[in-house]
């Protein structure tokens, strides 16, 4: 059986309003661009039925479907779903439809073409943004984009929406503390500085409930001081 040539990675807990129109405007943007691809499904054992939907789908569409025993967060379960992806390219996103599926070809072609080992979504580059954000989510996510700027140069460092070839985990050991999965690929990943960020329109999510909470900032804060110790003894050892 032919290997896809993307997989495109989606954690997901209550996502049972979104996952449909998610994986249609997923596959609809793929087969326009001509991306033979699959979508993984890793859910943290919905009580909504959202793995069940997601099953239904693959009826229709190339979609896996794995289901964890309990609800850990989707940093683990996005290293699940990288684990279990057949394409040599990777992309994750979130299913609640803030990530635009209709830049998947754009995002594709840059690593396709060579310009690029890893491609970050962003809303921080030029025609990327967000739609509907009140002050004190701008605050927090200027917030926490400054705190993180040291660790390297892409302007949206917080970005979950990320797509890269595989090649940059060989040899490289990936354990994040929260679900800022790409920022730890932008730190450790073997991309050789081939890091491009296209631009998006972060949207707020079309239906459910938002997962951010106080828990997530304090592993992000966790995540910044793990990656800052990790390149302060990288830097100490080629010295």
């Amino acid at each position: 059986m032919k290997k896809p040539e993307l997989s495109v990675i989606v954690p997901t807990f209550n996502e049972s309003k979104n996952i449909e129109t998610l994986a249609i405007r997923v596959f609809d943007s793929l087969k326009q661009a001509g991306i033979d691809g699959e979508l993984i499904v890793v859910d943290d054992s919905s009580p909504d039925g959202t793995a069940e939907l997601a099953k239904n789908l693959s009826k229709s569409y190339p979609v896996r479907v794995y289901i964890r025993p309990e609800r850990i967060g989707p940093g683990p379960a996005i290293i699940d779903g990288i684990r279990l992806a057949d394409a040599p390219i990777a992309c994750v996103m979130d299913a609640d439809l803030s990530h635009p599926p209709e830049a998947l070809p754009q995002m594709y072609k840059l690593i396709q073409d060579g310009k690029a080992l890893l491609v970050i979504g962003s809303r921080h580059t030029r025609g990327g943004g967000t739609s509907e954000w009140i002050w004190y989510r701008k605050f927090f996510s200027w917030g926490a984009r400054t705190l993180g700027k040291f660790l390297t140069p892409v302007r949206d460092l917080t970005s979950g929406y990320f797509m890269f070839d595989k090649k940059i985990m060989d040899n490289v050991v990936i354990d994040p503390i929260g679900c800022k999965v790409g920022l730890e690929l932008m730190v450790k990943g073997d991309h050789r500085g081939k890091v491009a960020e296209h631009p998006i329109i972060f949207t707020e999510r079309a239906a459910g409930e938002s997962k951010m909470g106080w828990r997530e900032t304090s592993q992000y804060l966790q995540h910044l001081t793990a990656l800052t110790l990790y390149k302060l003894a990288k830097k100490f050892r080629k010295k």
